[in-house]
């Protein structure tokens, strides 16, 4: 009888051990699922809501493109894709066979408008002695007028004394005959005087209209500047242009893509020769959820990965601005939301954002690699909207290969002007 009473407890003891096994497990759990979403709110307060992420990015870059700028059958090509050139190498020659025959031709035209130049000054100067021949021919002609005027008077003098001297009989009238004879020759001479005078004064008055004419061709300019030769120097340069646009060359430095002419293509001004891509001009566009920009202002700090590279590299870089628009708003056949059926979607903005120049150089990027960018939004202090056109060295660039071929031009024009100008003349 006492056995049955001692099992009982025993009982009791296994059924209250797996009651106490369930309560540990599920304090066990409770305690990780705890954890983990403690962890998880702190990672979230602490890290997530300052970070914005996308993996919709793309490396983007400055696309020059390398154009012709004159007509003419590709002579030669010296570069292909992946090249690496620099700025003014050259890259394909156009025959130049036509254009070196013009250039010829205007160098000629030049050389011959500086000499008919130099005539003008010539003419001018033999106008101003001309004038002064005339002038001193019609001084010497009023003299001789005064100098009849005074043989006249002395003539008619005599006239009337010897016409006295005949009322009262002291001479013959042989003698006051030769006197009106005198006097009559004193008067031709001093018409023949006066009529020089008018003819000295138009003669006068015809040099001086003429040096009038060669001056106004001449006034207040010289040689290099006179109009004739101006005219003929911007044939010159035109022509030097168009012998140098025969070479096309690398307007940046950069790498060759997109090769797509081949010796003996006609091409003309605006055809697609191939780009130069500037290695050091590139930047990301990150395609972020417009639900994903309320925190993002411009200048925060941003990292980024690549495909290429993996995440052993990581860029260091900063946003630079927000597209105008979204991307379908500025795509081929834009959405026509207000028509048909409508689902929303929603919509992605590119955002632009800016390299390290040094970090680039180190690990050379291409255009159109994956990108994932994870922005910093802990500083919100900044702008939503650039403000400022301010210049943007990592995609504005210039060259002067263009005005390095203008320069050449005007040190030729100016060396045939010089050789075609003498020397006496201004």
């Amino acid at each position: 009888m006492a056995q049955p009473e001692s099992a009982a407890p025993a009982a009791s003891t296994s059924q209250a051990v797996p009651g106490t096994r369930r309560r540990k497990a599920l304090s066990i759990l409770l305690l990780v699922f705890g954890s983990i979403g403690l962890g998880w709110f702190l990672w979230w307060h602490f890290i997530d809501q300052f970070q914005t992420t996308t993996d919709n990015a793309y490396v983007a870059g400055n696309v020059v493109q390398v154009t012709p700028q004159t007509t003419g059958t590709v002579k030669a090509v010296n570069v292909n894709n992946t090249d690496r050139v620099q700025a003014g190498q050259l890259l394909a020659q156009l025959d130049e066979t036509d254009a070196q025959v013009t250039l010829q031709a205007a160098e000629a035209g030049l050389a011959n408008a500086v000499r008919s130049v130099r005539g003008l000054y010539a003419s001018t100067s033999q106008s101003n002695a001309g004038v002064e021949q005339t002038r001193a021919d019609f001084q010497r002609s009023q003299h001789q007028v005064e100098q009849a005027e005074a043989q006249r008077r002395n003539a008619l003098d005599e006239y009337n004394r010897l016409a006295n001297l005949r009322k009262q009989k002291f001479i013959s009238v042989e003698a006051l005959n030769q006197a009106q004879t005198t006097l009559q020759a004193a008067d031709a001479t001093l018409a023949a005087a006066k009529s020089a005078v008018s003819s000295a004064q138009a003669a006068l008055q015809k040099a001086r209209a003429q040096r009038s004419g060669a001056a106004g061709q001449t006034e207040d300019t010289s040689i290099a500047e006179h109009p004739q030769v101006q005219t003929a120097a911007a044939q010159v340069r035109q022509a030097y242009l168009t012998l140098e646009r025969t070479r096309i060359v690398a307007p940046v430095s950069g790498d060759i893509a997109q090769r797509a002419v081949q010796v003996g293509a006609r091409v003309i001004p605006g055809t697609p020769l191939m780009v130069v891509i500037p290695p050091e001009q590139m930047w990301v566009d990150a395609n972020f959820k417009e639900t994903q920009l309320d925190n993002v202002r411009l200048a925060q700090p941003v990292k980024l990965t690549t495909d290429l590279y993996g995440s052993a590299v990581v860029y260091h870089g900063k946003v630079a601005g927000f597209a105008a628009g979204t991307g379908s708003a500025f795509a081929l056949l834009p959405a026509q939301n207000a028509s048909g059926n409508w689902i929303k979607i929603v919509q992605r903005v590119p955002v632009r954002i800016e390299l390290d120049p040094d970090e680039l150089q180190q690990h050379p990027l291409r255009i159109g690699l994956s990108v994932r960018a994870e922005v910093d939004t802990h500083d919100r202090s900044g702008a939503i909207v650039v403000t400022t056109s301010g210049q943007d060295k990592a995609t504005l660039s210039s060259t002067e290969v263009f005005t390095l071929q203008s320069t050449a031009a005007d040190a030729v024009i100016a060396q045939i002007i010089a050789a075609n100008s003498g020397k006496a003349v201004p």
